[in-house]
């Protein structure tokens, strides 16, 4: 947990970076994301039923699965960014099917061992925190949870409770890579969500340009970007990475100047 710490700092918003695992050369394009400024990953694990995502992220997940992608790949791929990249926070993002399977304990010694730092599980809800949450805090892996803007202030100490790592706020209600929540409502939405926690918030769902980014980075601790790039993969394929390092590279400079530009004016 200690890697996911560093990233979020108040001088500089972290860039979150959503890709599929085995859709494309995942491990070149892993490598992509860190050389054009990621400060997190986020690897997907591919599902047969990804009910939070847009088409971009389905098809992605119907890619890799085509391709015969199973959990053992993922943790190997996750294993080898580790051995590559000792000190850039890697968290698995996906659904409770593939996590639960073989038992809570034995996805929770996979993560550590794979040198994972962090899970975000978008089907079990706070109330079946039993299903997973406990091995993964016991391993010394984050439970990162989602908040959304029905989140009220009844249920956000239950969103809470047990959270590490970030708190992801999903800005929209809806699936991944559609529309974007308006600007002031994401400004009310981080404002309220850090008043209750001193985790670091990051924002996602909808991001696609460097303008985006910069915007939702002038009041966030985090930006998430997944849809868009995972266009690019799917767009231009084995040359995907270059691609990839381009556009990453394109929205950590928004942000880095967003901030610039804030201080200036301050």
């Amino acid at each position: 947990m200690t890697r996911l710490a560093t990233p979020f700092s108040p001088d500089r918003p972290a860039l979150v970076a959503f890709i599929t695992a085995g859709d494309g050369d995942t491990a070149a394009n892993l490598d992509a994301l860190v050389a054009g400024g990621a400060d997190v990953i986020e690897l997907g694990m591919p599902f047969t039923d990804p009910m939070a995502d847009g088409p971009a992220i389905q098809e992605a997940n119907l890619r890799s699965l085509g391709a015969g992608t199973t959990t053992a790949d993922i943790f190997a791929l996750a294993a080898a960014f580790r051995d590559r990249h000792p000190d850039t926070p890697m968290i698995l993002m996906g659904y409770a099917n593939p996590m639960v399977r073989r038992g809570p304990d034995w996805f929770a010694a996979q993560c550590r061992d794979a040198g994972v730092d962090g899970v975000i599980c978008v089907d079990i809800p706070v109330e079946e925190d039993a299903a997973l949450g406990p091995a993964l805090r016991a391993a010394g892996v984050a439970v990162i949870r989602l908040a959304t803007p029905t989140t009220d202030a009844a249920r956000l100490p239950f969103v809470l409770e047990g959270a590490g790592g970030f708190l992801y706020y999903v800005s929209v209600a809806g699936i991944t890579g559609k529309q974007q929540a308006a600007q002031a409502s994401i400004a009310d939405a981080v404002a309220r969500l850090k008043a209750a926690t001193d985790l670091p918030v990051a924002v996602g769902f909808g991001v696609r340009t460097p303008d985006q980014a910069a915007e939702i980075a002038r009041v966030a601790d985090g930006v998430v970007v997944g849809s868009a790039i995972v266009e690019l993969i799917a767009q231009h394929r084995e040359n995907a990475p270059q691609y990839v390092e381009a556009f990453v590279a394109s929205l950590r400079r928004a942000m880095d100047g967003a901030r610039n530009t804030e201080e200036i004016s301050a």
